[in-house]
C-alpha cells in the first residue's frame, strides 16, 4: 500500500489552488467593474460616449474593452492587441480631437501592465511594440487634428509607468515561483523516501510473519506426522485426519511462502533470531532508561496470551513511540500505557517533551506503524497533546488474541 501524499503536500495543493480561484475570480471582478464603469458613460454620464443614437455600438465597444481582462494573465500579448485596437476604433469614432473616454484610458493600463508582468521576454518584445504602434496611432493623429499635448501627455506617461511597473514586479515573481517548483520537487523527495521506508517496513514484517506464523504451521506439520506414524493399525480414520492436517498444513506452508516472497522483494536472508514481545518490555524500557529518558510502564485490566503477531505488533509500537521520543522530545519523560479490555488492547505512548520536529504524523516510523497496527486490523492515532507533548495510542482488536 502506498502512502497518499503528505499534510504539507495536501495544504500546498489547497494553497495553490485557492490563490488560482483568488485570481480568476479577481480577474472577473475588474473585468465587471470596468464595464459597468463605460456602460455608465454610454447610457448615463452626459460627457461620456458620443452614441446618443447608437448606444447600441458604445456597448459593444465597451464590452470589448472590458471583457477580455478575465484572461489578461493567460493569454496577455494577445488581450493586448484586442483591448488596444478597440481603444483605437474608440478615439476614431468619437473624434481624434476629444478626450477619449475614462474606461479607455483605465482598460490600456491594465493590459499594458499584465503584458509586461505575465510575459516571457519575446513575447513581452511584441506587447511592448503593440502597446507603442498603438500608442502612437491613437495619440500622434489627436495632437495633429487639435488635442492639447496636456490632455495627451499624462496618458501617455502612466501607460510607461504601467509597463515598467509590471517589468519590475516580474522578477520576484519568477523566483517565487522558482522556490516554490523547489520547493514541491522536495516534497516529492520526500513522499519517495517515505514510500521507501513504508516498503521497507513492509519486508519487515514480512520476515516477522514468517518466524511467527511460519513456526507455528511448521510444528503443526511436525506434530502431526509424528503422530500420524506412531498410531496403531485401528485407528485408520484418525490417521487419515492427520494425513489431512499435515497435507493441508504443508500447504499453507507453501503459500505462505509465495505471498511473503512477493512482500519480501530484494529482501536479506531472513533473521532466525526470536521475535520480541510484550513480556520483554522491561528490558526495552531499561535500555531506554540507560539511553536517558525517564520511562514509567503501566499495565492495566486483566493480561490475556496474545497471539505472537499482535504481540510483536504491539512491541513494536511502543519501541518506535520511545524511540521517537529520544529522538525528538528532548529532554521528557514517557510514560507507557497497556490496557487490556475485553475486546482489544489499547497502547499508550505519552511524553511532555517539545513534540517532533518533523510535523505531526510525517515520521517514517509512524508510517510504518500504522502499517503494522493496519495489517491486524487495528488503528493509530499521533498527535500533539493539550500543552506540551506527543502521544501514540494504538488500539489491536482482540479477535486475533488467542483464549
Amino acid at each position: 500500500m502506498r502512502p497518499g501524499p503528505s499534510l504539507a503536500t495536501f495544504r500546498d495543493m489547497e494553497r495553490a489552488r485557492l490563490g488560482g480561484r483568488a485570481q480568476s475570480i479577481g480577474d472577473w471582478l475588474l473585468a465587471l467593474g470596468l464595464a459597468v464603469l463605460g456602460l455608465t458613460e454610454v447610457w448615463l454620464a452626459p460627457t461620456g460616449f458620443d452614441f446618443q443614437e447608437s448606444r447600441a455600438a458604445g456597448t459593444a465597444l465597451v464590452l470589448s474593452l472590458s471583457i477580455p481582462l478575465v484572461w489578461r494573465r493567460r493569454a496577455p500579448v494577445t488581450i493586448l492587441g484586442t483591448v488596444m485596437g478597440t481603444a483605437v476604433v474608440i478615439d476614431f469614432v468619437e473624434g481624434l480631437s476629444k478626450q477619449p473616454p475614462l474606461v479607455s484610458f483605465l482598460a490600456l493600463i491594465i493590459v499594458i501592465y499584465s503584458a509586461a508582468a505575465y510575459s516571457d521576454t519575446g513575447p513581452a518584445v511584441v506587447g511592448a511594440a503593440i502597446a507603442a504602434v498603438g500608442v502612437l496611432g491613437k495619440e500622434v493623429p489627436a495632437l495633429i487634428t487639435g488635442r492639447a499635448m496636456g490632455d495627451v501627455l499624462p496618458a501617455v506617461i502612466f501607460w510607461a509607468l504601467a509597463w515598467v511597473i509590471g517589468r519590475t514586479l516580474r522578477r520576484p515573481r519568477i523566483l517565487a515561483a522558482a522556490l516554490q517548483d523547489r520547493a514541491l520537487e522536495q516534497e516529492r523527495q520526500l513522499a519517495d523516501e517515505a514510500r521507501r521506508a513504508v516498503a521497507e517496513e513492509r519486508t519487515r514484517i514480512a520476515r516477522e510473519l514468517h518466524d511467527v506464523i511460519g513456526h507455528a504451521l511448521s510444528v503443526i506439520v511436525v506434530q502431526a506426522g509424528a503422530e500420524r506414524r506412531v498410531l496403531g493399525n485401528g485407528q485408520g480414520s484418525t490417521r487419515e485426519v492427520l494425513a489431512a492436517i499435515e497435507q493441508a498444513g504443508r500447504q499453507a506452508l507453501a503459500e505462505l511462502g509465495r505471498s511473503l516472497g512477493i512482500l519480501r522483494k530484494n529482501d536479506q536472508e531472513l533473521e532466525l533470531a526470536p521475535q520480541p514481545s510484550l513480556r520483554q518490555l522491561d528490558e526495552l524500557l531499561a535500555q531506554v532508561r540507560e539511553a536517558g529518558l525517564s520511562v514509567e510502564l503501566r499495565i492495566e485490566g486483566k493480561e490475556a496470551a496474545l497471539a505472537p503477531g499482535v504481540d510483536l505488533c504491539a512491541y513494536r509500537v511502543v519501541q518506535e513511540s520511545l524511540t521517537n521520543v529520544l529522538k525528538h522530545a528532548g529532554p521528557a519523560r514517557a510514560q507507557v500505557i497497556i490496557q487490556f479490555h475485553k475486546w482489544d488492547l489499547d497502547i499508550q505512548i505519552i511524553d511532555d517533551g517539545r513534540g517532533p520536529t518533523y510535523g505531526v504524523g510525517g515520521g517514517h516510523g509512524i508510517l510504518g506503524m500504522r502499517e503494522r497496527v493496519a495489517l491486524y486490523g487495528g488503528d493509530l492515532q499521533t498527535g500533539p497533546r493539550d500543552g506540551r507533548g506527543y502521544e501514540v495510542r494504538a488500539r489491536l482488536p482482540l479477535e486475533t488474541i488467542s483464549k
